[in-house]
């Protein structure tokens, strides 16, 4: 794995406190947001805890900087009301961050579904998010919560079912 670029206002040192202008906040939190899906991304990984203090996307050790839990809590919010992210308890510690929306990874396993002939078969959670039919396609590798998440929004949809099997899930795809 390549080493991650952080953006010059990693660097900066107030780029770690919440800014009390409006138009520089809202600015401030854009950045943020946009590195917290690119650093998750680049580290494949869905989930976050914002207790997590030497996390390095929490804390520039070279600047000895580090976010306040509000600040974390303000660009997490954020992300959610963009379809980014959603708290995984009601203490709002744990959250389960997106680098697509829920409802642009459904649109993509749909497609790829379609694409590859898979319409009326039974896929496995597996299959779909680590097989290799699924290899270079964005939703590969993906968390297998978070891609049940996206499969919720193409059952209340009516282009799939998914059904319990013993050892995890399968899902059945419907034009």
């Amino acid at each position: 794995m390549t080493d991650f670029q952080w953006p010059w206002e990693y660097k900066f040192p107030p780029f770690f406190t919440l800014q009390p202008h409006e138009e520089t906040r809202n600015q401030q939190t854009k950045v943020w947001s946009d590195l917290f899906l690119r650093y998750l991304k680049h580290l494949n990984k869905f989930q976050v805890n914002i207790n997590e203090t030497s996390f390095p996307l929490f804390y520039n050790e070279a600047l000895n900087r580090r976010l306040s839990p509000e600040t974390i809590h303000h660009i997490l919010e954020h992300l959610q009301r963009t379809g980014h992210a959603a708290p995984l308890d009601k203490r709002r510690i744990e959250w389960q961050v997106y680098w697509y929306t829920l409802e642009e990874y459904a649109n993509m396993v749909h497609d790829w579904i379609q694409e590859t002939g898979q319409i009326n078969a039974i896929c496995t959670l597996y299959e779909i998010a680590s097989g290799e039919n699924s290899e270079g396609k964005e939703f590969h590798v993906i968390d297998e919560a978070v891609l049940l998440n996206a499969l919720r929004i193409l059952e209340n949809k009516g282009k799939c079912e998914v059904v319990q099997l013993d050892d995890g899930y399968g899902v059945k795809f419907f034009q």
